[in-house]
């Protein structure tokens, strides 16, 4: 999913976990993963809703200034199902660490010159 440059800070934040789209058919699957910038975002859920579902509180959690604001954004080729799509962010990694993966033991040789 790709979000505005001006949401995409509010996404990374956690403030903005809501989205409304307006496609012909779902593009993402709960449970995916999908990457933004440096991070993924993780979908939670996908519901179909209608247009009175999308109500001031809704465009503003999605955030956006208002309902028109959002339908300006929300509409994605020519689809006319509307979408209301949870998700959750997820930082990317510093470290990737194997868990599995055993240590290197230390060497047991002794190095020292005769």
């Amino acid at each position: 999913m790709v979000f505005t440059k001006r949401l995409r800070e509010g996404v990374r934040s956690g403030e903005i976990t809501c989205s409304v789209r307006i496609w012909t058919r779902p593009h993402v699957i709960v449970g995916n993963r999908y990457r933004m910038e440096e991070g993924e975002i993780e979908i939670d859920s996908i519901q179909p809703i209608g247009l009175p579902d999308i109500t001031p509180q809704l465009a503003r959690a999605s955030g956006f200034l208002g309902i028109l604001d959002l339908l300006k954004v929300a509409k994605h080729g020519p689809g006319d199902n509307i979408y209301l799509i949870r998700f959750h962010y997820i930082p990317p990694n510093r470290r990737r660490v194997n868990p599995s993966k055993p240590k290197p033991k230390p060497s047991t040789r002794d190095h020292s010159l005769p």
